[in-house]
């Protein structure tokens, strides 16, 4: 049998260690890249806010596979003894596909996960509730977006140690780099305005102005030209040239908790794909004209969305639904929806993250993780039921065992007014109001709500104790320091 030439093993070598650091022809990678179609290797995964988990799927037969626990559930998470990661929500993913990074808001961590193991190989702390974290393109560094003060931790991506940090205005939501590696994007959850920092020397090289402050996710398109932003605030996507000077090139209205946005790329051109929690839809946009080509209803409160390394599919994390919805960009249909934990958050699909086996290691079934109630509220005289493509506010209970976390996608209000969300004694919102948590309504008319006790066990027919009496979640105006006629109620 004939030996392979040290040439050849020589080439084969590089090939190889090419490939370890190439990105898909998909965000956040180069259109000049390879699509690597689906696959047993690949691994979508959801970071989940409430059970503290993150979410294993394989997305060949949209499967399952178990959930990588980062922390505990409430009340346990309380104890100030507590070792674990709380409200996990951001994730990135390295060059090689062989790391996930996830950030822990309330614990102000970033876990390193190996993908072939499933195992934590370390935590880094950066500041206070850091929201993001993402690999240059090049894997030499790891950007953190640390949104409760004004910079960017920089880590270094073999060590994971933070090197330096990147001064900007305050409350950096998330980063994306421009698939050439050159230029890092910032947005901002607190200023209304854009950082377009340089890679190579961490300079702020650009700015672009938001329309309005809270932007929470931004992506990069493949081909270079451009950068897309979401506006939760507002309800609108911006879209600016991703090369000097950096010029805003459009601005769409798309409605009521507009959360994330990511590219996909086809034979049919090249798409935006808007996740709209309001509305609980998917809208798709061309880049080239921006004309809104496909709404897709998806289910309660779709949050993070990432392209399959071939761009044939979307995945979209449902963040009131516990569930994955894969979408098939070509006919912008929904092809699978996958149980998972409470509240996902940011989603990323990782081709080639399994080198050999099934990769189970190290996963939990998803257990109390996957028990919530959900519910809607309607106007108030609606008299009917509701479900989530009708209702104005949808309702999660997410089981935490003696308690439940509640978080309402609240819509349809008055533009920047004081609410509260309580429990009423009558179905029609009549009767004594206990308040669960006061808001202000944002200028789309809508807020995230959350509250933490034993709800469910008020709210639900035959679930409370001999002593309690059944109350019904309603929405109602503040004002004087009380509350006034509610204006949403429960759907019977």
């Amino acid at each position: 049998m004939k030996r392979p030439s040290r040439i050849t093993i020589a080439l084969s070598a590089a090939m190889l260690a090419a490939a370890q650091f190439a990105w898909a022809g998909q965000a956040p990678g180069s259109q000049s890249d390879p699509d690597i179609p689906v696959s047993h290797h690949d691994r979508v995964y959801a970071a989940e806010q409430f059970s503290n988990t993150v979410s294993v799927i394989d997305p060949a037969d949209n499967k399952l596979l178990g959930l990588i626990r980062l922390g505990d559930p409430s009340p346990g998470n309380f104890s100030p003894l507590y070792k674990g990661q709380l409200l996990v929500h951001g994730m990135g993913f390295s060059p090689d596909h062989h790391t996930i990074a996830v950030v822990s808001i309330g614990s102000n961590s970033v876990s390193f996960i190996d993908t072939q193991t499933n195992a934590v190989k370390h935590v880094t702390y950066v500041g206070r509730s850091p929201h993001e974290a993402f690999f240059t393109p090049d894997g030499k560094e790891v950007w953190v977006t640390v949104r409760g003060e004004n910079y960017v931790a920089v880590l270094d991506g073999k060590t994971y140690e933070e090197k330096t940090r990147i001064t900007v205005p305050a409350g950096p939501g998330m980063q994306i780099f421009s698939p050439d590696g050159k230029y890092g994007y910032i947005c901002s959850s607190f200023n209304p305005e854009i950082e377009v920092v340089s890679v190579a020397d961490h300079k702020i090289v650009g700015m672009v102005q938001q329309a309005s402050p809270f932007c929470p996710d931004l992506a990069a398109t493949p081909d270079g030209k451009q950068v897309w932003f979401t506006l939760k605030d507002t309800g609108k996507v911006q879209v600016f040239d991703a090369r000097p000077p950096f010029a805003l090139i459009r601005t769409l209205d798309t409605g009521p908790i507009t959360n994330h946005v990511n590219i996909v790329h086809n034979d049919k051109g090249t798409f935006a794909y808007v996740s709209v929690g309001g509305l609980n839809v998917i809208k798709v946009f061309r880049t080239d004209n921006f004309s809104q080509v496909a709404t897709i209803p998806v289910g309660n409160l779709p949050h993070g969305l990432w392209p399959s390394g071939d761009g044939s599919r979307i995945y979209v994390g449902l963040e009131n639904a516990d569930a994955m919805t894969a979408i098939d960009t070509r006919s912008n249909t929904v092809i699978a929806t996958v149980p998972i934990g409470q509240a996902p958050q940011a989603v990323t699909y990782v081709p080639n993250a399994v080198s050999e086996g099934d990769a189970t290691q190290n996963l939990q079934t998803l257990g109390l993780a996957g028990q919530s109630v959900h519910l809607a509220l309607v106007p108030v005289g609606a008299g009917k039921t509701a479900d989530a493509a009708s209702a104005p506010t949808t309702v999660a209970l997410f089981d935490q065992g003696l308690v439940q976390v509640l978080q309402a996608a609240v819509t349809g209000l008055q533009p920047k007014q004081p609410y509260v969300l309580g429990l009423a004694d009558n179905p029609d919102g009549t009767g004594d109001l206990q308040v669960l948590a006061n808001f202000m309504s944002n200028p789309a008319g809508s807020a995230i709500v959350n509250a933490l006790g034993q709800i469910r066990q008020l709210i639900t027919p035959g679930m409370g104790y001999a002593a309690d009496k059944r109350r019904y979640l309603v929405v109602a105006p503040q004002g004087s320091g009380k509350p006034g006629a509610p204006v949403q109620v429960q759907s019977p």
